[in-house]
């Protein structure tokens, strides 16, 4: 009933500037989404759906590389954009968009909070609002100054907590948004930045290329390469501090917007079910490569229990079975101080997950942080 009443509530105020996706580019084929997240996500789920059938709200991550990079700050500010990282603080006026606000007091400071990195900034339009952001401009050296993307992704890097003189294996990281974030901290000895597919590598290293200078490319703190993910568990094994496994899924609201070659095309339907299996394998890659003491974020940008939080607790399984033990990290903390920016899921066995909703449209993301032990 919260879920409805706070999306009538959105739909009255924003009503004359929410943006719907024409009806061309609706799947219909795909709406067996219906059937699966009703019963998932219960009443929550009308609210959803018509977020992911509306226009998706963007961050820009400022390029701190770019000599221009405050200066952008400043304009975006002006537009009346907010660095939803460096403002995190929130007044006690300000209502969270969890589904129960009473669920999250921001009166009160976060457990176990990590140092969040004030070199991460990406700056957001207000709720509610529909500005776009303007194409990024090169700077006299021709980097770009800021890197679109949906804000909501930005979560797992913070979560990650790299800390200065940490090594970091970026296990699926094209096309290279998560990879540019984690490189805006300034903290990194060494990014291994990996992704199976070709294409999608060259992608990644073109985007390195419009926001990072040649000589950063060129020294040994950064390597992109093109193996199988799955297979580097053994070879890299207790070599990193950090992890991320930004897995491939479903891409909900890509399969929503976009038809061709889409991932819920029936010609697509075995790949689809074989996903949490390749999620499984990727997430027990990343928790060998991970040393004792360190750190694995695993994310999606799926709704799905079965790419979610099913993967994690198998993961975690099959590792005790390897004799590997890894704990579930809580990060009651991200969603405490981002709760004015993004819509929380309530109530998941593990991890936390970015819902669309019309006045906060980012999302769907979800992150789990697991700490290898032994």
């Amino acid at each position: 009933m919260a879920a409805y009443i706070c999306t009538r509530f959105c739909v009255n105020k924003f009503k004359d500037s929410i943006r719907f996706i024409p009806q061309r580019y609706r799947v219909k084929t795909k709406w067996d989404f219906d059937t699966t997240y009703s019963m998932q996500l219960g009443s929550l789920w009308p609210s959803v759906r018509v977020a992911m059938l509306s226009e998706q709200k963007y961050g820009a991550l400022i390029n701190n590389f770019s000599s221009t990079s405050s200066m952008i700050t400043a304009e975006l500010e002006e537009e009346g954009c907010i660095d939803f990282i460096g403002s995190r603080q929130h007044s006690k006026d300000s209502r969270p968009l969890h589904n129960d606000p009473a669920e999250v007091d921001v009166s009160k400071p976060a457990a176990h909070e990590p140092r969040i990195s004030p070199d991460i900034k990406c700056l957001v339009f207000p709720q509610g609002g529909i500005s776009r952001f303007k194409p990024s401009r090169p700077d006299s050296t021709g980097l770009l100054g800021y890197y679109l993307l949906d804000a909501a992704s930005v979560l797992p890097v913070l979560a990650l907590d790299v800390q200065p003189g940490h090594t970091v294996l970026d296990l699926c990281a094209a096309p290279g948004g998560k990879t540019l974030a984690l490189l805006q901290t300034h903290t990194v000895s060494f990014l291994w930045a990996n992704d199976l597919s070709g294409s999608r590598t060259a992608r990644l290293r073109k985007t390195l290329q419009s926001y990072l200078p040649r000589e950063h490319l060129e020294e040994n703190k950064i390597q992109i390469s093109s193996f199988d993910g799955c297979k580097l568990g053994p070879t890299e094994e207790k070599r990193f501090d950090r992890v991320l496994v930004d897995v491939p899924c479903t891409t909900d609201r890509h399969s929503v917007m976009v038809e061709d070659n889409n991932m819920f095309n029936r010609s697509r339907t075995k790949e689809r079910q074989r996903l949490p299996l390749l999620q499984i394998q990727l997430l027990m890659a990343g928790i060998q490569t991970a040393r004792p003491g360190g750190d694995i974020v695993y994310s999606t940008c799926s709704l799905s229990q079965l790419q979610n939080e099913c993967v994690v607790q198998q993961a975690i399984s099959q590792a005790q079975e390897m004799g590997i033990s890894v704990q579930v990290q809580d990060l009651g903390w991200l969603t405490q101080c981002f709760s004015n920016t993004f819509y929380f899921a309530p109530q998941l066995s593990v991890g936390e997950l970015v819902l669309p909703h019309l006045c906060a449209n980012f999302g769907p993301i979800y992150l789990c942080k697991l700490r290898r032990s032994n």
